[in-house]
């Protein structure tokens, strides 16, 4: 039986579903990479490895030497220098690459959201004047709030933040989605929080903040999305499996 080599690259819940869809099919050989930021990863149904490759050439030599024969991007869409480096690997290399881009959350009625480039200006976007602020960001993006220690910080992540913030006021919650509003709109009330700095993550795990804030009539700071390459990609789990089934057909007599 021919096996076609596959390396997902992942991190998403979107990463372990294309690879329990593709192990299914029991016609591929399959490895998700992980770069390593969470220290307790959820459990995969393929074998792992973390950590990096050494830029997109190490990544398109790791390609080479596995003899991979198709590499998906399904990493977060703001690991754009992840998704970079596979397009530059592709292309290296000449392994096809495809990518998962998962949609951005549209503006609704009653959102009020304040849209930022980046973690420093969403800082800026906090304003002078103390003001209760949840933080639903990585926990390697979180030091430029140091330069504005007069706001109250609640800050939630997946591991501690280590060392902790050089902050008068913050409290830290660890948890992992996905978050029902429900329970989103408890924490905000309960905490009192007026703002939410948090990025366009898009899909529905870590919607629920985003629609509690809009029922409460919380301002959110909204970090934009940053250049993704413009690669073959699709928007959901079942159309790119489809397309790898299609593109990888079974062979006869398998």
């Amino acid at each position: 039986m021919v096996r076609h080599s596959i390396l997902i690259l992942g991190g998403t819940t979107e990463a372990r579903q294309i690879a329990e869809r593709l192990m299914a099919m029991n016609r591929f050989r399959l490895e998700l990479s992980l770069a390593g930021r969470t220290r307790q990863p959820a459990e995969q149904p393929v074998p792992v490895r973390v950590g990096g490759f050494g830029g997109a050439e190490g990544l398109a030599g790791y390609l080479a030497a596995g003899k991979v024969d198709l590499l998906i991007d399904a990493t977060h869409p703001y690991a754009a220098r992840i998704s970079a480096n596979a397009a530059k690997a592709s292309s290296i290399s000449g392994v096809s690459l495809v990518a998962l881009r998962r949609p951005g959350w549209e503006r609704q009625a009653g959102d009020r959201w304040t849209e930022v480039e980046s973690v420093e200006q969403a800082v800026a976007a906090l304003g002078s004047t103390p003001r209760r602020a949840f933080l639903a960001l990585g926990r390697q993006e979180l030091l430029p709030f140091e330069a504005a220690p007069q706001h109250v910080y609640l800050v939630r992540s997946v591991d501690p933040v280590e060392p902790p913030l050089d902050l008068p006021q913050v409290t830290y919650l660890m948890a992992r989605g996905p978050f029902r509003e429900a329970d989103e709109r408890t924490l905000l009330q309960e905490s009192g929080i007026e703002v939410i700095v948090c990025k366009d993550s898009g899909g529905g795990a870590s919607y629920g903040k985003i629609a509690a804030a809009r029922d409460l009539g919380l301002e959110v700071v909204m970090i934009r999305r940053p250049f993704l390459p413009d690669v073959v990609a699709f928007e959901t789990v079942d159309a790119l499996a489809d397309h790898v089934a299609q593109a990888f057909p079974q062979e006869r007599g398998e």
